[in-house]
This record gives C-alpha cells, structure tokens and sequence, in this order.
C-alpha cells in the first residue's frame, strides 16, 4: 500500500481461482469501512469478515452519534483494540490477520495509513507491505517511494512492488485507488494488464541496454499513484 500527494493506493495478490469456481464471489483482499477509508489485510479471510463488519460498524455508529465521519487514526484504533483484546478474552483466538488502513480525513487531503498486528500494536506509514513476501516488497518501496508522487507514478510504483514477488502477472494483481471526496476505484484487469506489460518492456529494455551498452528508447510509459501523506500492500 502507498500513499501519494492525493491518492492512496491499496494493492494485493489475488488467490488464484479454481477452473470450476465462480470467480464472481471470490473475496477481495480490500474491504471498505466507509466511503473515506478501506481496510486491507493478510491472513484469514473469515478473521477479516468479522474485523471489517465490526469496523463498519463502529464507523456509523460514529456518524450516528457526533454527526461526523471516523477519522482514518481512530478507526484504526478501535481495529487494532479489538485485536488486543482477542489476545486476553477466555474462550477466544487471536485474530490470525494483519492490515493496512488507509483513507482521508474529513476536509483533509492527505492520505493517512496505518498497520495494525494481531496483537494490537498500530503504526503509522507512508508505504508498507504486510503478508508473504512482505519484506522483499517494503525494501522495495523503500527504495523507491518518494515524496510528491502523482496518480500514475503512484500506480507503476505499486504494481511494480507486487511484480517483485507476484509471479503470474497482472491477473492476480488487485488495485484499489482513493482520492478525497471520490468513491473508491478498483483499477480495471485490463490495465492492470497494460501497465504490467509496459513495465516488463521497461525491464527488458534495461536488460538489454546493460547486455549491449545501447541507449533503450524512449517509448515505455510509467505509472504510479500519487504519494506524500503521514503514514501508509500491498
């Protein structure tokens, strides 16, 4: 997950379905809180569904009460508590997943994000990876993140992060963008497609020019969501 100077941007690999499974209702790695903040995670999928409905919970309960959204810090909180507590209750488990939440405060159009762990703690970010392989993705990123990012180099930054440990491509790759005031988008396959294929015509340019000592050309596109915010998987 990355933030930019207006976007935030979730990214994650998608399970790979069955030949006869009805992909329709294959659960998705992002869930929504509200229409200002969404939760991703890595773990168990029926561990999310109940974190995620209690938070959503939680969120109107708060806009029933003080007439005002959640914001993204305290939304996060109440997650990480309810993982705490499941660490000390009788009769019950850790919650066995960790997630990335991410959104923008009222009236604000930084993008905040946060990591909360199955014991409770919560962090704040400006791009993390959590799930397999999470470290090879956050070196990654920090080696490549910068401040002032705009929509599209936001976008090729992301993409190319899961590319490092995602090895069949754009079809099991998931992107979810939010900008301030604007409903989620989920990134279309097919362009998810068309970036990975513009990276990997980047890369082998690269390879070639460092095989031969030629100047690649100049025709590759690159993309990537904007960043810069306080705090923010892929």
């Amino acid at each position: 997950m990355a933030s930019g100077y207006d976007r935030a941007l979730s990214g994650c690999e998608k399970r790979s379905a069955m030949k006869l499974q009805d992909t329709r209702i294959t659960p998705s790695k992002i869930g929504l809180i509200d229409e200002h903040v969404c939760l991703a995670f890595a773990g168990l999928n029926a561990d999310a569904r109940i974190l995620i409905d209690k938070a959503r919970v939680e969120a109107q309960s708060h806009r029933l009460t003080v007439e005002d959204p959640v914001t993204i810090e305290y939304i996060t909180k109440y997650v990480a508590g309810v993982q705490q507590r499941y660490t000390q209750s009788g009769g019950v488990r850790p919650f066995g997943i960790s997630t990335l939440v991410v959104g923008f405060d009222n009236g604000d159009s930084t993008p905040r994000l946060y990591q909360t762990e199955p014991s409770g703690i919560y962090s704040a970010w400006k791009a993390n990876a959590i799930g397999r392989s999470s470290k090879t993705v956050r070196e990654f990123l920090e080696r490549n993140h910068k401040d002032g990012m705009d929509r599209e180099e936001t976008i090729q930054l992301a993409i190319k992060s899961l590319l490092e440990v995602v090895q069949t491509g754009a079809k099991n790759i998931e992107i979810a963008i939010m900008a301030p005031g604007k409903p989620i988008e989920m990134l279309p396959s097919e362009q998810i497609e068309t970036y990975v294929k513009s990276i990997e015509a980047e890369k082998q340019e690269e390879a070639a020019k460092k095989k031969t000592g030629r100047t690649p050309g100049t025709g590759t596109a690159a993309i990537l969501t904007r960043g810069g915010g306080e705090g923010s998987e892929s």
